[in-house]
């Protein structure tokens, strides 16, 4: 049985004080004009640059760790979010968010996604202090464009790249926010919990909590914690990835995102690969040009082709035991890569996070003029991180195996289910073996 996490008054009275998640707000916001500032007037070489390391050593990898702990909670507090409500509040014109964007808006973020992360690639985003700042300041452009526009978060529902990953990572989240349904059923407060009152706004990522069966959109603001006049509210702790077990309404570009994540993923682990450059050469030689944009982006197409077309495969011999049709099968089971998505995403930047750690610190006392020996940036040794590495994977496997075993349970009978289950095994496997061997294979720095 669930532990409504809201019944501890500790707890209660954090969710319910007018400083959450404002105190939070305030810190990231803080540190986000540091970042911001030393990407665009602080060294330009990635090594020196405190903003580089906040950003890509300490941040990214952090990030789809507290997505699988505490589900959307980042985008409470993420600096964008936080300059949407300030550009609304003073200068919002507060209109619908248009159609096409509720229709849309999630391939436009599956979009997105591909593009930074060619982007990345080809122009050295991560790598070029400068590069990191244009980025923030683009997306700082976006969200105040939608801000001044439209309703509530509509950036961050419907148009941020992270918010995409975030949704699809949150849904294997460890703590979930429902309302009790009982309760619900006899409110007269005419959803205050959506549309907001005195206490609180509204939820800025319009959802009604009634109505939710998912973590992908709720960010954990507190907001209908704040305003339910009925403790209708839960905040539980589940076990990881129960979410994926029965999703009611699967969507197929949702699934689509998490297949195609496995496919990036891949890319990123490929090219800091030491053997990186050797493979560049082989493909200059098939392509007939040294222009880096053109081989990358064979690579890249490659990497996200064959997730996808593997995936279609397995669908294609499931839907032989399943008989459902090569989309449903697709869209059902495609949730199931996301715990294997995320143990390769942690496991791949727990490479810079404890092999670099220590640049972070590096650089914030040379931004105070401290000399340091910044011989040795590793937290721990190379052979320790291999180690954790491996045991992500092979805990992604088992999660994402286990998700294939629940939806199967859940949509077919028992004749169904042991082809369905053995197709996707059988991908799940493969996917397994394709990433450790790129985890066996020496990985090249960052800072």
């Amino acid at each position: 049985m669930s532990i409504n996490l809201l019944r501890h008054r500790s707890v209660r009275s954090v969710f319910q004080s007018g400083l959450y998640p404002a105190i939070f707000q305030a810190i990231t916001g803080g540190v986000f004009v540091v970042i911001l500032y030393q990407l665009v007037l602080g060294p330009v070489a990635a090594h020196d640059n405190l903003g580089t390391a906040l950003t890509w050593v300490l941040w990214w990898p952090l990030i789809p760790i507290i997505f699988v702990v505490l589900g959307r909670f980042w985008c409470a507090i993420c600096p964008f979010g936080t300059l949407n409500d300030l550009v609304q509040k003073y200068v919002g014109n507060n209109r619908p968010v248009p159609a096409f964007l509720k229709k849309y808006g999630i391939w436009i973020i599956d979009a997105l996604f591909i593009l930074i992360t060619w982007a990345d690639h080809v122009w050295g985003i991560v790598e070029n202090p400068w590069g990191s700042g244009v980025l923030l300041l683009l997306l700082t452009t976006g969200v105040v464009i939608s801000g001044a526009f439209w309703q509530r978060r509509a950036f961050c529902r419907y148009l941020c790249f992270l918010g995409g990953l975030a949704g699809n990572y949150a849904r294997a989240g460890m703590v979930a926010l429902r309302a009790t349904p009982e309760i619900c059923a006899t409110c007269k407060s005419r959803a205050v919990c959506y549309n907001g009152n005195e206490k609180a706004a509204g939820c800025p990522m319009f959802e009604f909590p009634r109505q939710m069966d998912s973590n992908a959109e709720c960010n954990l603001c507190g907001n209908c914690v704040k305003t339910c006049p009925n403790d209708s509210i839960q905040i539980t702790v589940r076990p990881p990835t129960k979410e994926l077990w029965g999703i009611r309404k699967p969507k197929i570009e949702e699934a689509f995102l998490a297949i195609v994540i496995m496919g990036i993923v891949f890319v990123q682990n490929v090219t800091m690969l030491e053997v990186w450059q050797s493979i560049l050469q082989q493909l200059q030689r098939l392509t007939g040009t040294d222009s880096y944009a053109v081989n990358f982006t064979v690579t890249f197409l490659i990497a996200m082709a064959l997730p996808v077309t593997l995936f279609g495969l397995a669908a294609l011999v499931a839907r032989r035991f399943n008989g459902d049709s090569l989309s449903l099968n697709f869209t059902k089971f495609g949730y199931a890569i996301i715990p294997l998505d995320i143990a390769g995403h942690i496991a791949h930047n727990l490479y810079h996070l404890l092999a670099e750690g220590k640049a972070v610190a590096f650089t914030a006392l040379e931004l105070f003029g401290q000399t340091v020996d910044a011989s040795s940036p590793a937290l721990v040794s190379i052979p320790t991180i291999q180690v954790l590495q491996y045991t992500l994977i092979v805990l992604g496997a088992l999660a994402s195996l286990y998700a294939v075993y629940a939806i199967s349970q859940n949509q077919y009978g028992q004749a169904k289910r042991r082809g369905t289950f053995a197709s996707y095994a059988a991908l799940i496997a493969i996917l397994f073996a394709i990433n450790v061997y790129l985890f066996v294979l020496p990985m090249a720095m960052r800072m």
